[in-house]
């Protein structure tokens, strides 16, 4: 008698939905999927309901959303699979990160509160959330001034995105909002505590973002105080409760939300992850050398190591980060899919449009399409991919987009294929950065969305950086990494696993097809690649502040 298949859901907060993915423990295969797009969207212009202005900078979410996923998407991949609650053994979550609320002493998120709903403060902050970059520079100048050692481990910044600048930008323009905050936390945290009723804190989002360390936890409160005497007790106080490891079981599924996702009451819930780093172990990589792009709105570079090394321009370093027993590093660009979705929303003629719907394809099929049919550096023209701020190497939001060579003769392919180029550049100032510092890239992986739908984006990848790239097979990677870390919290004795390396070796997959560099492209690319890091310094080191002068009066 054939035993009875057993299954894990993976859910996987994104920017601008999320979705739930049924996955099969014992073969990987993904046997349901469903996606809830958040009704609120990205708040970035003005507050639901009272329609209270947001400035510059500023990315919100609402929490409800979150919510909105378990009750819809959960569900519905039951309900597709044909599966019984009692055959799902564990449930995981990942999330973009640093995305963070201000809760009161039940746990509420303040915005969901009457008392504070207009204040845009009270509500989630995405991690995209940038108008706190004043913040971070201060963070960063006094952390080098007193010689603070965690900041090398974030390559000599920390990022206006994270943790502890939002809630000092709280503390600065709402101090009697963040008074009233009982607890600072990370959305993956806040959605496991909402299913099991346990308040944990995941290692992953604490040790990224908000700097905190196995052996010497947060900042000390001595750099808190010198930084802002109100923010001395912020550790103790709004970031208190337990730290456990990825794979832990933060505890069983409460009641109320087995009603609302459909699922047996006490199903275990693993800790909550970072998005792009469920997805490592998600295309089997579980050893070091190996690094990992996580493409979407915005890429994560993640990448395992035996040894703590101190490179630059890291977001960070962190023991036992992504697998246990390794080191992991990540870096980053805060936007690549973002950047080419900007250009097809907003600046693509009409008449490339009308072109597509012509021919029955999207505008971003249509435009790669013709885009292929060029050859590197025959359009004359170079980009840098700043549109969100850099994240590695520089660690600088205030820096922006630039185009240069543009002339009457520029086609919309042209610039699209530009934009493709700049992020490729980026993601090779990354691994430069890397292997500067010591740490050994021997393989390089692709997830997420953008590689399944973009084969020249992946040609062009393996081009600008000499390397060969493999891609992972599922298109839902993120989800199916939290749907292993929900096998691993549930365990070998409920049917799943002890271990995310013997979940990796059964549930990860990769595509047989490769991209492999073409040798003549390589050759252009690496003399435009000179080019991009000569305006990458120039703009980024120091040459030259106009952007950011720009961009102060922009917000003037």
């Amino acid at each position: 008698m054939a035993l009875e298949r057993r299954y894990a859901i993976g859910v996987d907060y994104g920017t601008e939905s999320g979705r739930a993915l049924l996955v099969d423990i014992a073969t990987g295969e993904e046997t349901a999927t469903h996606v809830t797009p958040y009704p609120h969207g990205v708040i970035d212009e003005k507050l639901p309901d009272s329609g209270v202005k947001l400035g510059h900078d500023w990315a919100l979410q609402h929490p409800d959303d979150y919510l909105e996923v378990l009750r819809r998407s959960v569900p519905a991949v039951l309900r597709e699979a044909g599966v019984r609650p009692e055959q799902v053994i564990g449930i995981g979550i990942d999330f973009t990160a640093c995305t963070m609320m201000p809760l009161d002493a039940e746990g509420t998120p303040l915005c969901l509160k009457e008392r504070w709903r207009d204040d845009p403060h009270s509500w989630v902050k995405l991690w995209k959330h940038h108008a706190a970059q004043d913040e971070a520079n201060r963070i960063n100048e006094l952390a080098r001034e007193r010689g603070e050692p965690f900041l090398a481990r974030y390559g000599g910044k920390l990022s206006s995105e994270w943790m502890l600048a939002k809630a000092w930008q709280i503390l600065n323009e709402a101090p009697e909002l963040y008074e009233r905050t009982d607890l600072f936390m990370e959305a993956a945290d806040w959605v496991v505590m909402r299913m099991t009723g346990r308040l944990v804190r995941n290692s992953c989002t604490a040790g990224y973002k908000a700097v905190w360390h196995k052996r010497e936890g947060y900042p000390s409160d001595a750099f808190l105080s010198a930084l802002d005497p109100r923010l001395e007790t912020l550790v103790r106080d709004q970031l208190r409760g337990p730290i456990e490891p990825l794979g832990s079981k933060a505890g069983g599924l409460t009641d109320e939300m087995a009603r609302l996702t459909g699922l047996r009451p006490g199903t275990a819930v693993a800790v909550g992850n970072i998005d792009a780093h469920a997805m490592v172990p998600a295309v089997g990589v579980v050893t070091p050398g190996k690094l990992v792009l996580a493409m979407g709105t915005s890429t994560c570079h993640l990448l395992l190591s035996e040894r703590e090394v101190l490179a630059e321009g890291v977001c960070g370093v962190v023991e036992d980060g992504i697998v246990p027993g390794y080191y992991g590093y990540e870096a980053g660009q805060s936007a690549v899919g973002d950047i080419f979705a900007w250009y097809v929303e907003e600046a693509v003629p009409e008449y490339i449009k009308r072109l597509a719907a012509e021919e029955g394809t999207s505008v971003h099929e249509w435009l790669e399409r013709r885009a292929a049919a060029a050859r590197p550096g025959e359009s004359g023209l170079l980009a840098l991919d700043w549109w969100n701020g850099n994240r590695s190497v520089l660690m600088d939001a205030d820096l922006t987009g630039l185009i240069v060579g543009l002339t009457l003769q520029t086609k919309p392919e042209e610039l699209y294929r530009a934009l493709l180029e700049a992020t490729a550049y980026g993601t090779r100032a990354i691994v430069e950065a890397f292997e500067r510092s010591g740490v050994e890239i021997d393989e390089l992986y692709a997830c997420g969305g953008l590689p399944q739908r973009n084969r020249l984006l992946m040609q062009i990848y393996a081009d600008v950086t000499g390397r060969e790239i493999r891609i992972a097979a599922s298109t839902q990677t993120a989800a199916l990494g939290a749907a292993m870390f929900g096998a691993v919290a549930a365990g070998a004795e409920a049917g799943g696993f002890d271990s995310i390396v013997e979940a990796a070796r059964r549930m990860a997959r990769v595509r047989d097809e490769t991209f492999r560099p073409n040798p003549g492209n390589a050759a252009i690319y690496d003399s435009l690649y000179r080019d991009y890091k000569e305006l990458h310094d120039y703009f980024g080191k120091g040459g030259s502040d106009v952007m950011k002068r720009l961009k102060a009066f922009k917000g003037r």
